[in-house]
């Protein structure tokens, strides 16, 4: 038998919590679970420690260094997906790692906003296909006018456009192969939307079923061969992966991966319990997130 084990994190603008030490803490973390694959949402860094403004563009270590800092944690490889603003998707693997597609989507009203990345893997000779994305976080529609907004997110145009996202990149990724079902996929990141498989555990009671909110996991559940893994792992469980109490990160598995999974758990710790910075009132420590760990045996 052979484990493997997929760590799994929206790390909050490249890490910003980690600038200040050069990543120390957050490699040690890291190193602690001896991860095989790691997939990084937000991964590029953005601000000058401490603040939050932006530095130049040539100054952002990351994404152009996740292979040193990828290599202290015990990875040789390193992926960035599609690119197309300051908040790509990283993978990082013990494993050589094959693109298959950088997906962006088409302007102008299919734009995938934070980009997804398609990625293969061979273990245990297996062909392991790796999907990940970021949706568009607003609750107005993507490049809506400043004075539209309101009116944009008071008919749920947020959610709306996170839906057509989820759907272009499904039909670009896991919905290309006819035998999805019989194969290894994974599709997971920051989905910036509830699951109505939540309903019942996580206060959702003020979502009626028909809500907006749920039209981009819905899209998954009924359109694709995936299981939500940690929600299926833990039944009747409130799952959280925020600083408040709500669940919008996911790993979606096939069910010949999913038959695999011995472990799937959302991490809170004292390293990873989010902590509101004191200065920039919209930053935390280490993260806004909560990591994810899957664990399989092949």
């Amino acid at each position: 038998m052979k484990k493997l084990s997929i760590l799994l994190l929206n790390i909050q603008n490249g890490m910003w919590d980690g600038q200040p030490d050069n990543y120390e803490r957050f490699v040690e973390y890291v190193k602690s679970f001896q991860p095989d694959i790691c997939v990084w949402c937000e991964a590029q860094s953005i601000f000058i420690d401490g603040t939050d403004t932006r530095c130049d563009t040539a100054d952002r270590y990351l994404v152009k260094n996740w292979d040193k800092v990828a290599a202290r944690y015990g990875h040789q490889y390193t992926y960035i997906g599609g690119h197309r603003d300051s908040y790509p998707q990283a993978i990082t693997s013990r494993f050589p790692i094959e693109n298959v597609a950088r997906i962006v989507g088409v302007k102008p009203d299919s734009v995938v906003a934070h980009a997804a990345g398609w990625a293969r893997i061979q273990f245990a000779g297996k062909e392991l296909n790796i999907v990940t994305t970021h949706t568009y976080p607003m609750s107005y529609a993507f490049n809506v006018p400043k004075h539209q907004r309101d009116s944009s997110a008071a008919l749920n145009g947020g959610d709306y456009y996170r839906a057509m996202e989820m759907e272009y990149v499904c039909k670009h990724t896991v919905l290309t192969d006819p035998d999805a079902a019989d194969h290894y996929w994974m599709l997971m990141g920051d989905f910036n939307s509830l699951s109505r498989l939540d309903k019942p555990t996580n206060g959702y009671d003020a979502w009626p079923d028909d809500d907006p909110e749920y039209l981009t996991q819905d899209y998954i559940l009924n359109n694709t061969p995936l299981i939500d893994v940690v929600r299926e792992k833990h039944p009747g469980e409130p799952l959280y992966s925020m600083y408040k109490n709500t669940r919008l990160d996911y790993v979606y598995c096939s069910k010949p991966l999913y038959d695999r999974v011995t472990r799937a758990d959302i991490i809170k710790d004292e390293y990873t319990t989010p902590v509101r910075d004191s200065v920039v009132k919209n930053f935390f420590h280490p993260s806004d997130h909560l990591p994810f760990i899957i664990d399989f045996k092949f």
